[in-house]
């Protein structure tokens, strides 16, 4: 570890911090109907939407309303993203002549992107047509980041009204996510992207000639667009199969941090949209601090694991930290970074092969994903996913002192802790569950390209990644079977949609509840003391959960190498 590595560090997050007023303010002003600088061009074209779609703006719906229009809204692009997929050869933009893509792939890959997952069981640019990569993908990447801003929106007024019966209007906050937020970015991103040397082209591949007189294709195409919103939406889903990694993917150490802040910005910002809603900015500066306190001790744990290196390899005099798997105009700090910033959100992207991670280097990022990527998060998604660790941490500090907990006003009772321990149970039930599965059944052992821990840890990490709506992999693992397609499949649907019904009925059961004034039992939920309680229930339930899980994998594979034991790959 030098200096220089940790002043990245700090530089990076210095300009989140930053970013977080000033986006909050805007997004406030987005979400609650004001008026902003964009209004002028946009208000418009809103006002048109709706008109076109039978929408009735200043009508809000109930809890369950709400939540019904999300579902039909995610199947109706589940639908349109897999009829793309299996009739791509029939469709135009498809110079290289893509083949339809086969129905079990198809079925994972439009899952997938519906549920911000983007995982990917195939290779970009050999796989799908640049139809379906803007049409369907891009498209796609809007879409879910949106929802899961708009969930998030719909948790925020449950805690922020009292004696409502309402949560706000489905539609109308995917619209003005996407109209006012996403796509302005997005345009201006794109744009800095082409000028970083991302190609934005809707021409074939190159066909170019090397020194020896081989004949090489270099894939191009619409990558700026899409690697725009992946980032920014916290997608992850790359246009080329080494997805950040491949120079037209990431061009330069710019770029490169320009894409780390982007995956956090939003995330962060909506901690500001929390407190500014809730008419108390320190709660939301509270959140944060959480969110703060995780992933820096990540970075820290990650950063000094690859800094290290691998012992017997420093025993033969190879010394200089573990570079295997990286680019070297990134480095191990930069890399080590984007590892965790990835998988403290829900992105996916990567700019280094985590299968090359050291063992503890790489149980990180698999923490950060069984955490439910509360550590900022998923736009939306990492905000109601740390509310829900924290109508836990409210209910277990009541019990300590006798006091029915109580959190922003809102009393939390049996129903809203039943509901909050069933979407927190949702991601062990997978991830453990089909875990378990893949390392006795025979296909899919099959599938795991190492042997020892490191290919348990494949297979953790890959049903870890899924549930948890990530999108990175290990890469060891061989993913496109019938098996994987199958099973990846339902984790991803059941992490998504099974941790936001519950989500939503907490925020139609608070939205309905009175306020209660502050007295002097009140506990402070704006303070140093509330953000460790908070930090102490993350680390004791997530440790009970997966603690037995890490030791198969990660954990006995760094004990391994500190002894001198190496596997090879099968």
């Amino acid at each position: 570890m030098t200096l220089v590595g940790w002043v990245q560090i700090a530089l990076f997050c210095a300009v989140v911090v930053a970013l977080v007023k000033p986006l909050g303010w805007f997004m406030t002003k987005v979400f609650n109907g004001e008026r902003t600088f964009l209004s002028p061009v946009l208000r418009p074209v809103e006002t048109a939407l709706y008109r076109v779609g039978g929408v009735d703006e200043t009508r809000e719906q109930h809890w369950l309303t709400y939540t019904a229009a999300m579902l039909l809204f995610n199947i109706g692009g589940f639908l349109i993203l897999y009829a793309l997929l299996r009739f791509q050869p029939s469709l135009p933009f498809n110079p290289q002549g893509m083949t339809a893509v086969a129905p079990d792939l198809s079925l994972n890959t439009a899952v997938s992107f519906v549920t911000n997952t983007n995982w990917q069981n195939y290779g970009g640019e050999s796989t799908v047509s640049y139809l379906v990569q803007m049409l369907g993908l891009t498209h796609q990447n809007f879409l879910s980041a949106a929802t899961g801003i708009a969930l998030a929106m719909a948790l925020v007024r449950g805690f922020a009204r009292a004696s409502a019966r309402t949560v706000g209007n489905f539609w109308v906050d995917v619209t003005r996510g996407t109209l006012y937020v996403l796509l302005p970015i997005c345009v201006v991103y794109a744009l800095f992207l082409v000028w970083q040397g991302m190609p934005q082209t809707l021409g074939p591949s190159i066909e170019a000639t090397t020194l020896e007189g081989a004949k090489q294709t270099i894939a191009i195409g619409p990558v700026a667009s899409q690697v725009a919103i992946k980032m920014l939406g916290t997608n992850g889903g790359g246009f080329f199969n080494a997805n950040a990694a491949h120079p037209f993917e990431n061009p330069t150490a710019l770029s490169n941090f320009v894409q780390m802040v982007s995956i956090f910005a939003i995330g962060a910002a909506l901690t500001n949209v929390f407190g500014r809603m809730v008419g108390n900015q320190r709660q939301g500066w509270a959140i944060l601090a959480i969110m703060g306190v995780l992933f820096v001790a990540g970075v820290a744990v990650t950063y000094w694991a690859e800094a290290r290196g691998n012992d017997a390899f420093t025993a033969l005099g190879l010394a200089g930290g573990n570079m295997e798997g990286k680019e070297l105009r990134f480095g191990i700090v930069a890399s080590a970074l984007f590892a965790v910033v990835t998988t403290a959100a829900s992105c996916g992207a990567v700019n280094a092969m985590h299968d090359s991670l050291t063992a503890l280097g790489g149980m990180i990022p698999m923490i950060n994903m069984q955490l439910g990527e509360i550590i900022v998060g998923g736009v939306g998604a990492g905000l109601y996913g740390m509310l829900l660790f924290v109508v836990l941490a409210m209910f277990i500090a009541g019990l300590m002192v006798g006091r029915t907990p109580e959190y922003l006003g809102k009393k939390i009772e049996a129903r809203e802790v039943k509901l909050a321990m069933l979407a927190i149970l949702v991601l062990p039930l997978m991830i453990l569950g089909w875990t378990a599965v893949a390392v006795v059944y025979p296909p899919a052992v099959a599938s795991m390209a190492n042997a020892g821990p490191h290919g348990f840890s494949e297979v953790l990490y890959a049903f870890t990644s899924q549930t948890a709506n990530n999108g990175s992999a290990f890469g060891g693992l061989t993913g496109n079977t019938m098996f994987y397609n199958l099973a990846g499949a339902i984790a991803m649907l059941v992490g998504r949609f099974g941790m936001i019904v519950p989500t939503m009925a907490i925020a139609g059961s608070l939205a309905a509840k009175k306020s209660v004034p502050v007295s002097a039992g009140t506990f402070p939920t704006d303070s140093a003391l509330f953000v460790g309680l908070v930090v102490g229930v993350i680390v004791i339930v997530g440790g009970l959960t997966y603690f037995p899980a890490l030791a198969l994998g990660p954990i006995v594979e760094h004990l391994a190498m500190a002894s001198g034991t190496l596997f090879s790959a099968n």
